[in-house]
């Protein structure tokens, strides 16, 4: 049988899911923002591709199923639960971490792997925030993020954590693709955002947009 809790999210209109982009763009230019004041230097952003796509084609987005990435999930709790997952590829995951330790943690082991997960869970953190922010403001929502978790794993099995348990939300997920710049380097990441059929109509209503 059907669970009738489940929500497809291929039945949002071209008006929806525009205002979810609105959402994502705003949420990334702050995420671009904190990371340069984090730095002190210049970070550019591309434009965040939004998209809905299957639960079964995200692996390949991360490079297939057994490629290595770095996961950082986030639970959301408050007016509007659900995940949050930024997931990076293990290149990207080196480039940020050096980045900011560089800045700030001169005198520390850059190799010190205690120091690399909690740097990537802070700027986990950022992205996350920066999103959840400029959603709060454009809906007066009041989501409540968890502390980061972190996870060194095949994007299948993160994947798995990350959506699979989350079934009721139906069998497609919110993708927001973002890169960032350094100079010539670039950091690249996927953000996920899986809310609730509850979550995602009281987004919905509150953009003025209508409900699924």
């Amino acid at each position: 049988m059907e669970d009738e809790s489940r929500t497809d999210l291929t039945e949002l209109s071209d008006l929806q899911l525009d205002a979810l982009k609105e959402i994502a763009n705003i949420g990334a230019g702050n995420a671009a923002t904190a990371f340069s004041q984090m730095l002190d230097q210049r970070i550019d952003m591309s434009v965040p591709k939004v998209d809905i796509k299957p639960l079964n084609e995200i692996p390949e987005i991360l490079g297939g199923p057994e490629s290595l990435v770095v996961g950082i999930l986030v639970e959301v709790m408050g007016d509007i639960p659900g995940k949050i997952l930024f997931a990076l590829d293990e290149k990207s995951a080196n480039r940020m971490t050096s980045l900011l330790l560089d800045k700030r943690l001169n005198n520390v082991d850059k190799q010190d792997e205690k120091i690399k997960k909690s740097t990537l869970k802070e700027l986990g953190n950022i992205l996350t925030n920066s999103y959840l922010n400029a959603l709060s403001r454009m809906t007066n929502l009041s989501p409540l993020p968890s502390v980061p978790g972190l996870a060194l794993d095949m994007a299948g099995a993160i994947l798995e954590v990350a959506f699979l348990q989350v079934g009721y939300i139906g069998d497609y997920a919110l993708v927001v693709e973002t890169e960032f710049w350094d100079g010539e380097d670039r950091i690249s990441g996927n953000f996920f955002f899986i809310p609730t059929p509850e979550s995602l109509n009281k987004i919905l209503s509150k953009l003025g947009v209508g409900q699924i």
